[in-house]
């Protein structure tokens, strides 16, 4: 017998739906989807191990080194892991990087970032990559002009009330950030001022602000949030950060 699942609401994230199908595919299972709304896994199918299979570095986790390699006067900055063929949506930040004015270069297993004469901000639907959204809004106070992340309201019920958060937050350098239902938009200060964040016990926020260290001295409060998903984060992000 067959497997339907039909979907009520318009799911969110959808790049984790088809990196989801896409790993069942490796494991000997189809699934067919309908516009992300009706999914079907045909009878008959036998799961099957290939015998080596390559798991991806985290996206997620790639976007803050790569944003700090976007930096002008900063990178270059490699991250290994992944490259053009990555099937996670979070891969998809390497192409605004490059609209905001960064220089990329997409290995088959590797993504170098490097800064370019200045970072232009931009108006962004970030709905499929709400965990990037947070890297972007941080990024934004080294951009120029105003900028605006749209279609983010389920960053409110994260670990953290992601967007009031970020607002509060971000506020702290001098930028002024107007928060909606479901956006940010975000006017850099001339000058970031030194700050002291806090995380809201969420690993994200902590990651984020981290980026803030290549424009100005910071604080970080409850740094060992970062433990959820990347334990030695702080270490390696000062590995590659020049102040």
């Amino acid at each position: 017998k067959e497997f339907v699942l039909q979907l009520e609401d318009e799911p969110v994230s959808k790049p984790y739906i088809d990196l989801t199908i896409a790993m069942m595919k490796d494991f000997g299972v189809e699934v067919h989807r309908k516009n992300f709304q009706e999914f079907t896994v045909p009878g008959g199918q036998a799961y099957h191990a290939p015998d080596e299979y390559e798991i991806e570095g985290d996206a997620s986790a790639a976007t803050y080194f790569l944003a700090a390699g976007a930096l002008t006067n900063q990178g270059p900055i490699q991250v290994h892991g992944l490259g053009r063929s990555s099937i996670q949506g979070d891969q998809d930040f390497v192409r605004i990087l490059q609209e905001m004015g960064a220089e990329i270069e997409l290995g088959e297993h590797s993504i170098e970032a490097r800064g370019g004469p200045g970072l232009k901000a931009l108006d962004l639907d970030m709905n499929a990559m709400p965990d990037a959204a947070m890297t972007l809004a941080t990024l934004n106070l080294f951009a120029e002009g105003q900028s605006s992340i749209r279609n983010i309201a389920n960053l409110r019920v994260k670990e953290s009330e992601r967007i009031h958060g970020l607002k509060t937050e971000l506020e702290r350098t001098g930028a002024t950030v107007e928060e909606g239902v479901d956006y940010l938009r975000i006017s850099p200060p001339s000058k970031i001022q030194p700050a002291r964040f806090q995380t809201y016990q969420d690993h994200r926020m902590a990651m984020a602000f981290s980026l803030v260290s290549a424009g100005s001295s910071i604080e970080i409060e409850d740094p060992g949030c970062v433990r959820k998903t990347y334990p030695d984060y702080f270490l390696d992000f000062l590995k590659v950060v020049r102040k």
